[in-house]
């Protein structure tokens, strides 16, 4: 029997799903959300049960790679069963996830025996009241406590995500390169998205651009450019003075990275995002609990769905809300 894929309406193949385990998180990031976040109540997200089985279609269908976000994946109660249960899906290649890190310092090692490839953990600052400030709820120490749990644990080829926010961190550029050449990380700086409604700061008077940071680290660093995919959006480049890390940089303003775009996302709640930054989607959980037993209705919703993947988004810079959901329920 051939291999089934999704193919989208621009030919392009889909075989890379991020799946949000829930909205909540114990940070509140000031680009993710607000302070005073209203989360789902628990009847409205899909029961981990659900996730299962909706990543076991999306398998079935041609996804090789599965990453599981939030909000904050490892708040979730019975999070490392379901990834040991995603991971031993036939037919997946690579398990990741993406996270705060607050809670690797206990879960680092059963999340790896439970098969999960390869982490990305959120770490904008070093400095412990920036860092608080920027995460309004975060410890610092906690965090790169929970970094060299996950390198102890065994994981490899883990990266680091900055957000960088002029005025706010983007002095620190070359002091987070540096701490990712000490700990053998790798490291992609991230533009600020335009998700969600934030009274707390402009994002046109904070945006710095990819070209921006790689000036900076042009100061201290020789840049190498590369050609190596993670089949994300990161564009990569190696440092002459530490050829073993990436530098990523994920560029949805100054270099959007659609052409290539092998992803979709499923939110907790079920709908399916063709695109980060629109608002096509489809409702996958009214298909799961309509038709239970029915495998094969989702995976014709699904396949349909592809038909409204857009070619791309278009991002500006400026203090306009574009897309009126937040990253957390955006599902990382």
């Amino acid at each position: 029997m051939s291999e089934r894929v999704l193919i989208d309406g621009f030919s392009r193949r889909v075989d890379y799903l991020r799946m949000s385990v829930t909205d909540r998180c114990d940070f509140r990031c000031v680009y993710c959300m607000a302070e005073d976040m209203q989360f789902l109540p628990r009847q409205r997200i899909l029961s981990l049960e659900e996730i299962l089985q909706l990543a076991e279609r999306f398998v079935a269908l041609g996804t090789r790679k599965i990453r599981l976000t939030g909000g904050e994946p490892l708040i979730r109660p019975g999070v490392v069963q379901l990834c040991q249960q995603i991971a031993a899906l036939p037919g997946l290649r690579e398990l990741c996830m993406t996270t705060n890190g607050s809670q690797l310092g206990k879960l680092a090692a059963p999340l790896f025996e439970a098969g999960v490839k390869r982490l990305n953990i959120s770490l904008d600052s070093l400095n412990p009241q920036r860092f608080r400030e920027m995460t309004r709820t975060g410890d610092l120490a906690q965090v790169i406590n929970g970094i060299d749990a996950a390198n102890n644990a065994g994981f490899s080829h883990t990266k680091l995500n900055c957000v960088v926010m002029k005025g706010r961190n983007d002095h620190e550029i070359n002091d987070l390169v540096s701490f990712a050449i000490d700990r053998q990380l790798d490291l992609s700086f991230i533009e600020e998205m335009p998700l969600g409604s934030i009274r707390e700061h402009s994002r046109a008077e904070s945006h710095y651009s990819s070209a921006q940071v790689r000036e900076r680290i042009a100061e201290r660093y020789t840049l190498i450019e590369s050609a190596e995919s993670t089949q994300g959006p990161s564009r990569y480049w190696r440092l002459a003075q530490a050829p073993n890390i990436r530098l990523g940089f994920i560029s949805p303003h100054s270099h959007n990275f659609c052409g290539t775009c092998n992803r979709v996302r499923l939110t907790v709640e079920g709908r399916l995002l063709l695109c980060l930054g629109n608002e096509h989607s489809v409702d996958l959980k009214a298909v799961l609990r309509g038709h239970p037993g029915h495998p094969e209705r989702l995976d014709s919703a699904i396949i349909e769905a592809m038909k409204l993947k857009p070619y791309q988004h278009n991002f500006e810079v400026n203090d306009d809300v574009q897309v009126v959901r937040f990253m957390n329920m955006t599902g990382g």
